[in-house]
């Protein structure tokens, strides 16, 4: 592992422990697979949601000189929000049969990579899934039949490692995705491998809530869903009603109770939680997130382009108005239909100890900001002296600038004598991206949740934009293609996380009876017949003698002809002296003379 010394200005490296020991867990024993951690540190970013505007100015009476204001004065200062970037790749040894050995020993090959956004305010978290794509080349492990998936199991695995520390004691956690089929997200011509399922629209949609079931139910993540005091999963797939949405929930019997055919947007809403500043009921547009390459996002902004600015904060858009015409519309869109099909999940953590919406709220980290500028003009008039000793205060300030720069330039400037000392020079282990403080009110940034190489922002990007410029259409380029992305991300520095599965999976096997031989499970078919072949089956064939046989009456030769041969036939015939037929005279049918 990379001492912080050594890394490159503005990276640094942190320890990884805690992810390979949860990924050894769930993985396959005794298979070598190796990881890849991406992270940035917390910067600063736009807002998810659109800022409403307080109670006060909807409901009084507004006069008209405050309606040609800007939007900044009707509006409240929206939530400061960070956002913090992590990255999941893996990878398998590339153990080709058709190349020599030498040339794929030692090669590795991606099999899977995960991005994730993690959004943190003073209200909430909120982990955003934005992309997970795979290459195809799994099957080169040659797992057993009835092996749980790979790719499965260590999404899961890595949503509840950020889940777990990213947990904040009072604040509120989301995951957050939404499931949209594409042939390739991540590896460019991972389409063209023949190894490679890609799932359609429902199949996708099926699939995640899988995923997101594990942390629900199940002794996976028990440890870790002991420390919140509820959760809860909700499913959304516009133009679907609830009982065809109810197919795409796992069958289990806990699935009735820990998910929601819905959407929770009002529940994990900062301004809902607070009537008394926002009202009883908000306007949509800053109740639905927008994250990058939402649909719900473009569908968000342009209504916001198609309202005026005073009238979208009065009185919101002109439609949708409520949240459930917004996803009623959402069905029209062109991800939601012609035959496409988008799901929206959500899994909400409640915190054990949280502050309430009527509770009172100690120092400023759920606090929400309120306008700088009132309407009324005794509340100007009281903040007067204020703002005069505001006034003073930048006054004096200027006033000392302005001496500091004139004795600055009155400075004569001094000649330099004498030999030149070179300095060394200092190398730099700290970006001035990184912030200095782990934890504030905003945020949560432990040592233990941090990637394997810590980018700032500029560099994962640049990272991202590597891996989306490179070919695994065939297993050589892939190959070629993950070795120069690992050697690229860390200018050739290992940084590889070495992992070896210890999972003891359970596979069905033949009884120690058989040797080796091919089950026949004819008698255990059970087949569907009718009475008469039941007992032609069990009882022997009956042979009839000449006496049980019912003849005819003779209407004319033929008929005689063909009711003699089947007495005929029907008789026994022994098979150690075979007997000849010898017809009578009265059974040769002559064929009459033509005249």
């Amino acid at each position: 592992m990379l001492n912080p010394s050594e890394a490159r200005a503005g990276d640094c490296v942190a320890n990884p422990q805690p992810l390979v020991a949860e990924l050894t867990k769930i993985l396959p024993k005794d298979h070598k697979f190796t990881a890849y951690h991406l992270s940035t540190p917390p910067f600063i970013t736009e807002p998810l949601c659109y800022p409403p505007a307080p109670k006060s100015v909807i409901d009084s009476k507004i006069p008209n000189d405050l309606k040609s204001k800007s939007k900044d004065k009707l509006s409240i200062k929206p939530l400061k929000t960070y956002c913090e970037k992590h990255f999941l790749a893996i990878s398998i040894g590339a153990r080709n049969d058709d190349a020599p050995s030498d040339k794929t020993s030692d090669k590795r090959v991606l099999i899977l990579g995960l991005e994730v956004y993690i959004y943190s305010t003073s209200f909430s978290t909120t982990i955003f899934v934005s992309k997970a794509d795979s290459t195809g080349y799994l099957n080169l492990l040659n797992l057993p039949k009835g092996t749980p998936s790979p790719i499965r199991e260590v999404t899961s695995c890595f949503l509840a490692f950020l889940v777990a520390k990213r947990r904040r004691p009072t604040k509120q956690l989301v995951v957050n995705l939404f499931a949209r089929s594409q042939s390739q997200y991540l590896f460019p011509g991972s389409i063209d491998n023949s190894g490679k399922h890609v799932l359609d629209d429902r199949g996708l949609v099926k699939w995640w809530c899988r995923v997101f079931n594990s942390l629900l139910e199940g002794d996976d993540y028990l440890d870790a869903r002991e420390l919140w005091s509820d959760i809860h999963g909700y499913l959304t797939i516009p133009g679907l009603d609830n009982y065809e949405s109810r197919a795409f929930l796992p069958r289990t019997s806990a699935a009735s109770t820990n998910w929601t055919l819905g959407h929770p947007l009002e529940k994990i809403s900062p301004y809902t939680s607070d009537p008394g500043t926002f009202g009883s009921s908000v306007y949509p547009r800053s109740l639905i997130p927008t994250y990058p390459d939402d649909p719900k996002a473009r569908f968000v902004q342009e209504l916001e382009e198609s309202t005026s600015n005073n009238a979208k904060l009065l009185h919101g858009w002109r439609a949708p108005k409520t949240l459930d015409q917004f996803w009623e519309m959402m069905a029209f869109r062109q991800e939601c239909s012609s035959g496409r099909m988008t799901g929206f999940m959500w899994i909400v953590f409640e915190p054990r100890t949280s502050h309430g919406p009527n509770s009172p709220k100690t120092g400023s980290t759920t606090e929400i900001p309120t306008p700088d500028t009132s309407i009324n003009g005794s509340t100007k008039k009281a903040a007067s002296p204020t703002t005069s000793r505001h006034y003073q205060e930048d006054a004096s300030k200027q006033i000392k600038r302005r001496k500091a720069k004139s004795s600055w330039k009155s400075r004569a400037k001094k000649r330099l004598t004498g030999s030149i000392i070179p300095r060394q020079p200092r190398i730099k282990t700290e970006g001035k991206d990184f912030p200095k403080l782990i934890e504030t009110p905003h945020y949560l940034w432990p040592e233990e949740g941090r990637g394997q190489v810590v980018l700032s922002d500029s560099a994962y990007k640049r990272a991202i934009e590597v891996l989306l410029h490179l070919e695994f259409g065939t297993l050589e380029h892939a190959i070629e293609s993950t070795a120069r992305w690992t050697e690229e991300v860390n200018m050739g520095k290992a940084w590889t996380l070495d992992i070896v599965g210890e999972r003891i999976t359970t596979t069905p096997t033949a009884s120690p009876n058989s040797n080796g031989a091919i089950n026949n499970l004819s008698g255990v078919i059970k087949r569907k017949r009718g009475s008469d072949d039941t007992t032609a089956s069990t009882s022997p064939v009956n042979t009839l003698g000449d006496g049980f046989v019912r003849k005819k009456a003779k209407t004319d030769a033929n008929t005689a002809n063909l009711a003699t041969a089947d007495v005929i036939q029907s008789q026994p015939v022994a098979e150690s002296q075979p007997q000849v037929n010898v017809l009578g005279a009265g059974l040769v049918r002559k064929k009459s003379q033509a005249s």
